[in-house]
């Protein structure tokens, strides 16, 4: 089937039900799931749908405001978030005061030697607790506390952060986009990261490949205004020059 063909489909799909699933296509197409991504990726591009995590919704809905669990997203692309981790990790200089999102991927940060002089703040209360097991100074955000990611947030978490200035940050993120930037389901998490990242000389996010070309309901920075550290790149990132390999050695 050609191109034009299948994108007319699904375009009519999406007209019907709003939201579609891969799954969806696939059982309505009978095409690959690969070749659904790049279609999908196409139309996102095209600005004629949003890709989300799974699937794609009309422009005018919203996307996905659903997150796994912590220990969830811990079964999930292992290997590639260990990689992207080490190479954070190797990044941070002695006597840094560095800002340490909650997230999965800057989880796997403490399983790498970094320097013991560093200063650390975190609003996720597990890396607070294992920093300090590791004989870190680390200090811990206030705030209310989100059961789905682990995560502090809320007006004094904010207010705590707009009182210091990071050498480097590092954040997760549920979705990074060309168009959409980096994004994220919740608010209230987004507010955190937008306003630690204006705290921060340099800011890197965290991202396997396979979060590229999705997006959550709220964006948190352009996609221009961080450093992207991922295990690859892919197809249509090749020319930015924002994008970090970490490596599997």
């Amino acid at each position: 089937m050609l191109t034009e063909k299948r994108h007319k489909i699904i375009l009519e799909m999406l007209q019907e039900k709003r939201s579609i699933t891969v799954a969806e296509i696939k059982d309505t197409l009978g095409i690959s799931e690969s070749t659904i991504r790049r279609d999908l990726t196409s139309l996102d591009r095209d600005r004629k749908l949003v890709k989300v995590f799974g699937g794609a919704v009309a422009l005018d809905a919203v996307p996905s405001v659903t997150e796994l669990s912590v220990p969830q997203k811990l079964q999930v692309n292992e290997q590639e978030k260990r990689c992207i981790a080490r190479y954070a990790a190797s990044l941070i200089q002695p006597d840094s005061l560095i800002y340490l999102d909650a997230g999965t991927t800057t989880g796997y940060m403490l399983e790498y030697p970094m320097e013991k002089s560093v200063t650390f703040v975190t609003n996720a209360v597990e890396h607070a607790r294992r920093l300090a097991i590791a004989g870190y100074h680390v200090l811990l955000v206030g705030g209310e506390l989100r059961g789905t990611t682990e995560a502090v947030v809320g007006a004094q978490a904010v207010l705590t952060i707009q009182e210091y200035h990071f050498t480097m940050g590092f954040f997760g993120t549920n979705g990074i986009s060309l168009r959409h930037g980096c994004s994220t389901p919740d608010s209230g998490e987004a507010f955190v990261k937008k306003t630690a990242m204006q705290q921060c000389s340099q800011v890197y996010v965290l991202a396997d490949s396979t979060k590229f070309d999705e997006v959550s309901s709220v964006t948190f920075a352009g996609y221009q205004d961080v450093q992207i550290i991922t295990e690859r790149i892919p197809q249509g990132y090749e020319k930015c020059g924002n994008i970090c390999l970490g490596s599997r050695d």
